[in-house]
């Protein structure tokens, strides 16, 4: 059973940066596809990217490409979301997720998620 936390959401101004991160207990990281997902207000819960498991690919959601950067530190059991060039619709709360079944943007393809941490993007 994976336990994951996150950290370092907070407030934030336009332009700005943030990093989350989110640690994990229960399980070797480098066996899980981990993937961050976000959820504003009355939307559904969106894939933002992930990082694959073993060989560490990295995908984006069109919307943060070239914007945010995952990376892992298997050493630390611990993934990161780095957030550059923050915009007003990042405001969300943000998952950490993992699935050891294989690579996924789909919500429903996560086994284990994170409690969420509020990022919010003021201007």
């Amino acid at each position: 059973q994976v336990q994951l936390v996150e950290s370092g959401g907070g407030l934030v101004q336009v332009g700005g940066s943030l990093r989350l991160s989110c640690a994990a207990s229960g399980g070797i990281l480098s066996s899980y596809t981990l993937a961050w997902f976000r959820q504003a207000p009355g939307k559904d819960r969106d894939f933002v990217a992930l990082i694959s498991r073993s060989v560490g690919s990295t995908y984006y959601a069109d919307s943060v490409k070239g914007r945010f950067t995952i990376s892992r530190d298997n050493a630390k059991n611990t993934v990161y979301l780095q957030m550059n060039s923050v915009k007003p619709e990042d405001t969300a709360i943000y998952y950490c997720a993992a699935t050891g079944r294989g690579t996924f943007v789909g919500a429903k393809e996560y086994d284990y998620w994170g409690q969420g941490t509020q990022v919010t993007v003021y201007s």
